[in-house]
């Protein structure tokens, strides 16, 4: 069953559009920062670790795939912030710091929910026909 589990899961990542990976990222790395949460608060060092380490990896992917050239201010703001939450995800590692998990979860929450925004507004646009004008959902959007 396993098997067949992990074919679907890399079956929807292998055909799915640039939009849809970069929300199933963000909600990759909401699920393991609840699970460190979750484990912190349970008394499981192993699992609050490996939820963090896991959030970590999705961050530091998300930074890295940024295209600076192309998203200029939004993205280098958005490399601020996903070295923010890395820092933010180390020190709760260290120190045990639930309130530091809780903000970087907030954090993603809130950019997921933007980007799901940004991505329906270049949907219409382009539903709409909309040629040759940039919003800045779309300049956001191109950043990724």
């Amino acid at each position: 069953m396993n098997a067949f589990l992990n074919q679907y899961q890399n079956n929807q990542v292998s055909t799915a559009s640039p939009e849809r990976i970069l929300i199933m990222l963000y909600d990759g790395a909401i699920r393991f920062a609840n699970r460190a949460k979750e484990s912190l608060a349970a008394g499981d060092m192993e699992g609050k670790v490996d939820g963090i380490n896991r959030t970590i990896a999705i961050v530091t992917e998300l930074s890295t795939t940024l295209d600076h050239k192309v998203g200029g201010q939004i993205a280098a703001e958005l490399d601020a912030l996903y070295g923010f939450m890395v820092r933010e995800l180390s020190r709760a590692n260290l120190k045990n710091d639930s309130k530091a998990l809780e903000s970087v979860d907030g954090l993603l929450r809130h950019l997921r929910e933007t980007w799901v925004q940004a991505i329906e507004v270049v949907q219409q646009d382009r539903n709409n026909g909309v040629a040759g004008q940039r919003r800045q959902g779309e300049s956001a959007a191109a950043a990724i």
